[in-house]
């Protein structure tokens, strides 16, 4: 079981953490095409599905509007899909994140 980290504050990186490891990629104009894969990706990295998580946790500011979008968008959905946490709400039941806009 595992918690995800997504960051996708910065303009020109995603960082996405599982446990305690933490992996960067570039994606200053393709974020909201590359952060998917990148989660599957450090995944399977991990030798981990979707399914292994049981929380997320989502940088929610202050960074862009678009880049926090994202991240929290892609945050909520793939919590309400596996009925886990993100930053500690239960989106599955209406609870959804705020974010802090620069």
């Amino acid at each position: 079981m595992a918690l995800l980290y997504i960051d996708t504050s910065d303009r020109d990186k995603i960082v996405i953490g599982i446990g305690q490891k933490m992996y960067e990629t570039d994606a200053k104009k393709e974020k909201n095409q590359r952060l998917l894969p990148f989660i599957d990706e450090v995944l399977k990295k991990e030798n981990l599905i979707f399914k292994d998580l049981t929380e997320i946790k989502v940088a929610t500011g202050p960074g862009s509007f678009t880049g926090l979008r994202v991240g929290v968008s892609v945050a909520q959905t793939i919590g309400w899909v596996l009925a886990i946490p993100v930053n500690g709400k239960d989106v599955k039941n209406g609870q959804t994140i705020e974010i802090a806009y620069q």
